[in-house]
């Protein structure tokens, strides 16, 4: 299959907010270009991205997964729920289905002692790390542990079962599993490596973290008992950032696979991951103290470029900081790209075999107008997308 990347790029400004905190509860930064900037983690972005899927009912339930400790509870409701009479036994079911697939599991001792001390049962054994399965590996997983139940220890002992465990949770992904990878310490061999790779959002300024000073009234307080009842500080910054995904689309096609039912085309899964991805990406925000500074903005304009040359970041075009010396750092912003773009892709791009298109709000990013075809709309702009990843997977250049 011929390589095929996706590469999008945004400037969004959001206001004064703490989007993602560093250790100190300070919003994260990174010096570039010799200055402070401010930053978001490609992991808050990852988060707030895969959030959104299921938010606003981008994909079906079983096209994404499950990342979490406890695949022991969660193979064993499944269990319960296919077999009511398997209630009393889904629980080491489970576990022996989990560990047949080369998973380490324990009882966290923490909750061990807990329930010892409260006179509880023993609760159920966890993973020691984050365990990131699809709704259908979970699915043939409690299935397979169903057609265990008569002993599941005999059964498990057999080598062929214990293949067809791994077997089961290495196959069939779900789009988040497929965009995102997995990384499994005990069973390297069920990795699945990422079709996505998203950067560090950063501010195209110089930009200084700042402290707000609050008070809270005790509403019980009556006027012989003046002042504040709790005060604190909360920091924060603004900025108009830069942010960076790119997918590879070859990728992504060869882990999903091709046509997963009989009704639709070959095409289809990668079609809607793709779908779902760019406008998650696009319209996703970390949700980091959004109730103290509800800091909900869009992105003002999005370059998405779909080509067979490898991933370019535009990034450089604000290693110079823009200085915003007219009051904002938008137009700016907007002019340094829609310049180096053009002299990015001369020299290093394809102009046969990349599709460039621009969504754009409002006079200030005008300038991106003539870089690529223009979307009227998101909706717009995530079909055309769609359709020519479709098209290019059909008939590869």
């Amino acid at each position: 299959m011929n390589r095929y990347y996706l590469d999008v790029h945004a400037l969004q400004t959001v206001p004064p907010s703490n989007l993602n905190r560093d250790d100190t509860g300070a919003p994260k930064t990174a010096v570039y270009g010799g200055v402070p900037r401010a930053r978001v983690s490609s992991q808050a972005w990852k988060r707030a991205t895969r959030a959104y899927f299921q938010d606003e009912q981008l994909l079906e339930p079983s096209e994404l997964g499950v990342r979490t400790k406890k695949i022991v509870e969660v193979i064993a409701t499944r269990i319960e729920a296919a077999d009511a009479s398997l209630a009393h036994a889904a629980a080491q079911l489970a576990a022996d289905v989990v560990q047949a697939a080369g998973l380490k599991i324990e009882v966290p001792k923490r909750k061990a002692d807990a329930a010892s001390k409260n006179g509880e049962s023993e609760p159920l054994p966890e993973a020691k790390y984050l365990m990131f399965l699809s709704a259908r590996q979970l699915d043939a997983l409690a299935s397979l542990a169903i057609e265990a139940a008569q002993d599941s220890k005999t059964f498990f002992k057999d080598k062929k079962n214990k293949d067809q465990a791994k077997a089961l949770a290495d196959s069939r992904h779900s789009v988040d599993i497929a965009l995102f990878g997995r990384m499994v310490a005990d069973v390297t061999d069920i990795n699945v490596d990422a079709a996505v790779q998203v950067a560090h959002a950063l501010s195209v300024h110089r930009v200084d973290n700042e402290s707000d000073y609050y008070t809270a009234v005790d509403d019980q307080n009556t006027d012989a008992e003046p002042g504040a009842g709790m005060i604190g500080t909360v920091d924060f910054n603004s900025a108009t950032l830069y942010r960076y995904a790119a997918l590879g689309v070859h990728q992504l096609a060869d882990t999903l696979g091709q046509g997963l039912r009989e009704d639709e085309s070959l095409t289809t899964p990668v079609r809607r991951a793709v779908e779902a991805f760019v406008r998650s990406f696009i319209e996703s925000l970390p949700q980091g103290k959004i109730n103290t500074f509800g800091h909900h903005t869009l992105p003002e304009a999005v370059v998405v470029k779909l080509r067979t040359t490898r991933p370019i970041s535009f990034v450089s075009a604000f290693e110079e900081a823009v200085r915003g010396e007219e009051g904002g750092h938008l137009r700016e912003a907007v002019e340094r790209l829609a310049e180096y773009i053009p002299d990015i892709e001369r020299t290093y791009g394809n102009d046969a075999t990349t599709l460039t298109w621009i969504l754009r709000v409002g006079p200030n990013t005008h300038k991106l107008s003539g870089i690529g075809t223009e979307a009227p709309s998101l909706s717009e702009l995530v079909t055309a997308v769609g359709q020519a990843v479709a098209q290019r997977l059909e008939t590869p250049a």
